[in-house]
């Protein structure tokens, strides 16, 4: 199956190949002819699964069929995300996908942790809204923009919307919303409270339901390092050094975590940031534009941001800290290995986390070879 049989129109498929898509991904195949059909669509897909152009080159096909014109600041499409890269991300899409469309859209990516200002001023003529919600909701209450005349309503990551606490945030919002609309929920798993919620959003919805796909454990060459917790540091000093590792991906726990690692090897002479919720938009775009263009030896990251990080070519990643469940490990390693391309996941395990890493490798059903830490002569590093 071809893009070209989805029932896209020709300005789209342009963009379409012009991006070196060539075959839909499970998601799109189902996804798209359903959203042009008018449907309601439930779709249980995983980060990476291709969903984002799954509902993107259909909402840009709806919006150029209905023509009429909108009031000032009122929007006709509106998509709700949990963070604020995902949110810079499917706006990025937008443009991506409509820049030959006959009928100009406009779309615009609104989040909290800069200034509101500039955002009020580009709502001007915006007909697609990519939207956190605390930060919608300003800009509500600020008359900068209205939803009374929103005819497509996208829920990204909605269990992560959920996790995260929006939960009373998306239900404002939602009640601001035409009750008719036609509404696409997209979410990685399909919990209790997600279900309560999307019986009352959905009308007779189409479901689509993507396995994840697994990382290739084959690929990846898995090594453990039992190590005390105070020479973590060094130890990261020690491989990036030895091994001249030239992209590594460092996963820590905690914010607080990931700053003071970051601060160790920069004191060190070894080119590294961080990336987590605390820091600006506009440094998480530039450490992880850097990071993918090879110019950052080392990016030391969250798990909740780690999700917006996708590179083809990753040759190495470090749990400085293990995640607390066995398939939060799997994700992050699986960020390697890539491609038909071999990678290197590394864990740092300290005396009180030998049990734990005991059963992530049971549940992984792959043993990583061990190495004795102390055994290596980590001083002046």
């Amino acid at each position: 199956m071809s893009f070209s049989s989805l029932g896209l129109s020709p300005a789209l498929l342009k963009a379409v190949t012009e991006q070196k898509y060539k075959t839909p991904y499970p998601i799109q195949k189902e996804a798209i002819p359903a959203i042009l059909s008018g449907k309601d669509i439930l779709g249980i897909a995983q980060t990476g699964s291709g969903k984002t152009a799954g509902f993107v080159l259909p909402v840009l096909e709806q919006i150029q069929k209905n023509t009429r014109p909108l009031k000032n600041r009122h929007i006709k499409a509106l998509v709700m995300v949990p963070t604020r890269e995902l949110a810079v991300q499917i706006n990025t899409a937008f443009n991506m996908f409509g820049k030959y469309l006959p009928v100009k859209t406009r779309s615009l990516a609104v989040y909290g942790g800069v200034s509101i200002n500039p955002q009020m001023i580009d709502l001007q003529g915006v007909n697609i809204l990519v939207a956190t919600p605390g930060r919608l909701l300003d800009l509500i209450s600020a008359k900068a923009t209205s939803l009374s005349e929103v005819e497509i309503l996208v829920l990204d990551e909605a269990d992560k919307m959920l996790n995260l606490g929006f939960k009373e945030e998306m239900t404002r919002v939602l009640n601001l919303l035409p009750a008719r609309r036609q509404t696409l929920l997209f979410s990685a798993t399909l919990s209790e409270d997600l279900s309560t919620f999307q019986k009352k959003l959905l009308r007779q919805p189409v479901v689509i339901k993507v396995e994840e796909e697994k990382a290739n454990l084959d690929l990846i060459e898995q090594t453990a390092y039992l190590i005390p917790e105070e020479k973590k540091g060094p130890l990261l000093r020690y491989l990036i050094k030895h091994e001249n590792m030239q992209q590594v991906l460092v996963f820590t726990s905690s914010v607080h975590r990931a700053d003071a690692v970051v601060v160790k090897l920069q004191a060190n002479g070894i080119k590294a940031e961080a990336i987590h919720s605390k820091k600006s938009q506009g440094n998480r775009t530039s450490v992880l534009r850097l990071f993918k263009e090879g110019k950052l030896k080392v990016l030391v990251a969250t798990d909740l941001i780690a999700r917006g990080i996708d590179i083809e070519f990753l040759p190495y990643v470090i749990n400085y800290e293990l995640p607390r469940s066995p398939k939060d490990y799997v994700h992050r390693i699986g960020r390697t290995g890539r491609a038909g391309s071999k990678g290197n996941a590394i864990a740092f395990v300290s005396p009180e986390d030998e049990h734990h890493f005991k059963i992530i490798q049971k549940k992984m059903g792959k043993r990583a070879t061990q190495v004795d830490g102390n055994a290596l002569n980590l001083q002046g590093v």
